[in-house]
């Protein structure tokens, strides 16, 4: 595909310039004025002049979902009350991180030589989902930008909190588990091999408990860094391992039939897709290319592989409850509600409805399982300080009954 350079007027009769992709002349003056755009001049681009992509980086820069979804929910109310350039330039003078500036400036640089915003933000690289250009660019091809940022933004700020909900409740059970760790290793290391010296010195035997807490500290002791070696090459290995298509889909699939994380991992999947397909739906995206788009970002192997097959059924021309049905891996109550929903022409609410259910069952059961957590950990190391304190009482209690004899 060539490219044309063109200086043009807008509706308020100012000059824009830049550079319009097109295979003819006359598809490059289409394009113009599909964009409200006035040729004055144009003429095919020096060699050289499409390059306004940004360079390649060694380490593609991401925008975090937070991010993601400030800017979306600033730019859906800004063009409502402005022009798009206008609103991309204000939005990328005000970012404070310099990730976020840099793509945001890109963003309007591309604007400004005259591509979409979907086509401008593909050209950043990774800094934007290939799912959230899409809905940006069905956005632009219905004429309704502003309602699709909307969605997009509520999309990615439920994300968020969830993400930052999880977090929030894992603070204070994983400094629970480090400290239990701590105190248990110092007792190990540094407490009972001190006690060990002075029951060395009487040539009194032992009780069972008292030799088995002698044996784990001696261990940790003189073996403590080749155990740490060990766990760090059999984790390396594991990581290894888990790069081979074939021993990951066994490890995901042993992970979904978890009695409580496979559930747990399989509705909070599929009330993400629930979601993202009601709001493709109502972007007027087809549910094809939200399941194609979907896909790559689903960690979870079986699961990823149950949404291609999902796409393929609905390719060959089947309905999305049936490709549900198919794969066996979604809550009935999903495959139900997309039923009802495409049997009374309601898919997008029906979906809707039924990640918002899904998401209460999985904030329900998280929190649940949190809450239980905590006294969980206190409790376990509660039980192994007492064998401790124990494997040290057991023989003072044992000398003082001799001695009183």
């Amino acid at each position: 595909m060539s490219a044309f350079e063109y200086v043009a007027l807008d509706g308020g009769g100012r000059t824009r310039s830049g550079v319009v992709a097109a295979a003819t002349e006359r598809a490059a003056r289409q394009k113009l004025h599909a964009r409200r755009l006035v040729p004055v001049r144009l003429s095919p681009a020096a060699e050289g002049a499409q390059a306004s992509a940004p360079a390649r980086r060694l380490f593609p820069e991401h925008l975090s979902v937070k991010q993601l979804a400030l800017f979306t929910r600033q730019l859906a109310t800004l063009v409502s009350v402005a022009p798009l350039e206008e609103a991309l330039r204000t939005l990328s003078l005000q970012a404070e991180r310099p990730v976020l500036r840099r793509a945001l400036t890109g963003v309007h640089a591309g604007v400004l030589e005259g591509y979409r915003l979907s086509e401008a933000m593909r050209r950043q690289g990774a800094a934007f989902p290939p799912l959230y250009r899409a809905m940006v660019a069905a956005g632009e091809s219905s004429g309704t930008l502003p309602a699709i940022l909307e969605r997009l933004a509520d999309l990615l700020e439920t994300d968020e909190q969830a993400r930052s909900r999880l977090a929030t409740a894992l603070i204070y059970p994983a400094a629970l588990t480090v400290t239990a760790l701590a105190v248990i290793a110092a007792l190990l290391t540094f407490v009972v091999p001190k006690v060990v010296d002075q029951f060395d010195s009487m040539g009194q035997q032992l009780p069972w408990l008292t030799r088995a807490i002698i044996f784990i500290s001696t261990g940790l002791r003189d073996w403590g860094w080749l155990i740490g070696l060990v766990l760090i090459a059999a984790g390396a290995g594991f990581a290894w391992a888990l790069r081979r298509p074939g021993f990951r889909l066994k490890v995901d699939g042993a992970i979904l039939k978890a009695p409580l994380v496979g559930r747990l991992i399989r509705d909070l999947h599929a009330a993400r897709l629930a979601r993202t397909l009601a709001t493709m739906i109502a972007g007027g995206l087809p549910v094809l290319e939200g399941l194609m788009l979907t896909g790559p970002t689903i960690t979870n192997s079986v699961l990823r592989r149950a949404t291609e097959e999902m796409a393929t059924t609905i390719r060959e021309g089947g309905s999305l409850s049936a490709a549900m049905r198919r794969v066996e891996v979604f809550p009935p109550l999903l495959v139900y509600m997309a039923a009802s929903g495409e049997s009374s022409g309601r898919v997008e609410p029906m979906l809707a409805r039924a990640a918002d259910y899904l998401e209460r069952e999985v904030n329900a059961f998280t929190a649940t399982a949190l809450s239980l957590l905590e006294p969980a950990i206190i409790i376990v190391m509660g039980a192994v300080v007492t064998l401790i304190v124990l494997s040290i009482l057991l023989p003072i209690l044992q000398i003082n009954t001799l001695a009183f004899r």
